[in-house]
């Protein structure tokens, strides 16, 4: 009896329970033997020592969907028929499931409807409105992934079945980021390096085909861009959102052109926002500033703005290891700010390896970044343009640097470890030298706060 998994915690009932299972999932095993935790925390895909399992469902409780032991042994119980039309003759088998097959089993069944004691075609499976065609056609199916996933994948492989082998393959697919393409290919070879009566699939169509009934498949929902509604339900067919009255099609938005000084056409994330709102570097005092100072590079959308980032980083996992490698990155600010830094966009112009941090002789080492960067701003470099298809002369400047505060020393030469460590306020800082701690204490974080402002 399995009644002491729904009783409380501290009731004698399920401490006897509970010393029932571990009874029958550890017995003949050694101490240092250890197993699924079938706790609400472990979900069956930790394992532990019998005296940790213990500690943990009565912490944690077990789980409560846990009615067949299958990840400790038991016998999954399945209802097969004679006499599948007319539903008579029912017998019952006894499957002995391993540890790499009991998950995919208990998929099945979870799929299925399929649990301990239950029948095929029972109340809840036969619906008012389902014939009794697509009944047989799901049990059917049920029965043949059983069976594909209690066969080997070929003679003497102990380590997968046909099934398992498929699904840990779309495992690796998803995780991975393969393409339909790519998955091909390893079948392709996957076929030509294992025995032939391993029937791997010829095609990614094909092994998901094999699966499909395994319920994989997602259901695309569309959602209104501000999460007011998703279009599902008695709403599937509406065409703009019901509180905001957006568009439900991108297509359909019609996006206002911007045009620069001199009238000429240049995407939107080069001109400033007329609202004040902040929504690009284009926007910011310093971006603005520049152009006024440089007119003529400023009057040029083509001109590439960029911004310097640069951090040391252990690149060893044992982090007590004395190492500090420090890459010094670009990034085009001509781009949406969610583009702008993506990977691919992203240039990686210097790497300073270790074995320590360069301090304050990196300028050392971005002397040949800084001089090509000179020479980008003062007389540019010949580049074609795609979009025009023709070639012109691109020029280039750095913007603004982008670290921490340590590394703000590093790069500006200015001296963040002492009383003046602020930039901005420089011999106006705040700070108070603590004798007993030995170290400069800063009490002016609310200099460029309004005075009714309460943090």
């Amino acid at each position: 009896m399995k009644a002491w998994m729904d009783d409380p915690h501290g009731s004698l009932e399920y401490q006897v329970g509970i010393r029932n299972f571990l009874r029958y999932a550890f017995a003949d095993t050694t101490s240092e033997v250890t197993k699924p935790c079938p706790c609400r925390k472990c979900i069956n895909s930790l394992n532990h020592d019998r005296e940790t399992v213990y500690e943990h469902l009565m912490v944690n409780g077990i789980l409560q969907d846990y009615h067949i032991w299958n990840f400790h042994g038991e016998k999954l119980i399945i209802q097969s028929h004679d006499n599948i039309s007319n539903g008579l003759h029912a017998s019952t088998k006894f499957y002995e499931t391993t540890n790499h097959e009991s998950e995919v089993e208990e998929t099945v069944c979870e799929v299925f409807g399929m649990t301990e004691g239950s029948h095929v075609m029972d109340e809840n499976y036969i619906g008012a409105s389902t014939s009794h065609t697509s009944m047989e056609s799901n049990v059917e199916d049920f029965y043949r992934l059983v069976e594909e996933g209690k066969q080997p994948l070929y003679t003497g492989c102990t380590d997968f079945s046909k099934l398992t082998f498929l699904v840990e393959l779309f495992q690796l697919k998803v995780s991975g980021k393969w393409s339909d393409k790519s998955f091909t290919t390893l079948l392709d070879f996957l076929r030509r390096v294992l025995p032939p009566e391993a029937k791997v699939p010829n095609s990614f169509y094909e092994a998901k085909k094999q699966i499909s009934n395994l319920g994989l498949h997602y259901e695309k929902i569309h959602t209104c861009p501000n999460d007011c509604m998703i279009y599902w339900g008695e709403d599937v067919n509406e065409q703009v959102c019901k509180v905001c009255n957006l568009s439900r099609w991108k297509n359909l938005q019609k996006q206002p052109k911007k045009t620069v000084k001199g009238g000429k056409k240049n995407s939107s994330i080069e001109n400033s926002s007329q609202d004040g709102i902040l929504r690009h570097p284009a926007d910011s005092p310093a971006w603005k500033t520049f152009d006024e100072r440089h007119p003529e590079f400023g009057a040029d959308p083509k001109n590439i703005r960029l911004g310097l980032a640069t951090d040391g980083f252990n690149p060893f996992k044992n982090q007590s290891t004395s190492h500090s490698t420090w890459p010094v990155v670009l990034m085009p600010y001509n781009l949406p700010p969610w583009e702008s830094m993506k990977p691919h966009s992203i240039i990686l112009s210097t790497l300073i390896p270790g074995p320590k941090a360069p301090g304050n002789d990196i300028d050392v080492y971005l002397r040949p970044l800084l001089a090509e960067l000179k020479d980008l701003g003062e007389n540019g470099i010949v580049t074609y343009d795609a979009c025009n298809k023709e070639m012109f002369q691109m020029r280039a400047a750095l913007m603004w640097t982008i670290s921490d505060f340590p590394c703000l020393g590093c790069l500006s030469g200015w001296n963040t470890y002492a009383k003046n460590a602020c930039s901005t306020c420089a011999d106006k800082t705040d700070a108070m030298y603590l004798k007993n701690g030995k170290k400069w204490s800063f009490r002016g974080y609310r200099r460029f706060l309004p005075t009714n402002v309460e943090i």
